[in-house]
């Protein structure tokens, strides 16, 4: 069977809960809950395994906040002998518009700090994301505030839509892999 390792980012703690900067923990539970999954508090994160088409999914929620992401990532992904290919990081991105959701196989952390924690400690930048776009709707000197802001009512619906489909793409990259996803989703308004 082939072994898949989610890593979504965010803080724990409710003061965090379905804040943009939360968007990974979003996904990561909408994805488990999809397939009758549920999270138990694991060594660095709280963890939840998933069995889907032949394939298993350790999703993970690291618990020792953003910045220091990269060490529940490196111990879990150790742990389950997961090969770095066979990785998922979904990351909240402020650089991407509201209605965006890009997949990459690799690349820079533009500037995140969860990202530039798991660069790190990996000592590459190789491996695959998901940057789920959070928008930049705020004013200047307000970017800390703004990405640990909740949503506004306005834009739950994209949000929500946005979520379903981060599982979904989770499912495709298993399934057919990183460039049919890229191929299928980069372009999308949502």
């Amino acid at each position: 069977m082939s072994k898949f390792l989610i890593v979504g980012l965010g803080n724990p703690g409710n003061e965090y809960a379905h804040t943009r900067h939360n968007a990974g923990f979003d996904v990561v539970d909408a994805f488990v809950a999809k397939h009758g999954g549920s999270f138990s508090v694991g060594r660095l994160a709280e963890v939840a395994e998933v069995k889907w088409k032949g394939k298993i999914f350790i999703c993970i929620k690291p618990t020792t906040y953003m910045n220091l992401s990269g060490k529940a990532f490196k111990y879990w992904m150790d742990k389950e002998k997961i090969a770095l290919d066979n990785t998922l990081t979904i990351v909240d991105d402020l650089a991407l518009p509201l209605d965006k959701i890009r997949i990459r196989a690799g690349g820079s952390d533009a500037g995140h700090n969860g990202l530039r924690d798991i660069q790190l400690i990996l000592g590459t930048d190789q491996y695959p994301k998901l940057r789920f776009g959070i928008g930049n709707n705020f004013p200047k000197g307000m970017q800390a505030e703004f990405v640990l802001s909740k949503w506004f009512h306005y834009e739950l619906p994209t949000i929500k839509n946005k979520i379903i489909k981060s599982a979904e793409i989770i499912e495709t990259i298993a399934v057919m892999g990183i460039a049919r996803a890229m191929n299928d989703y980069n372009k999308q308004s949502f």
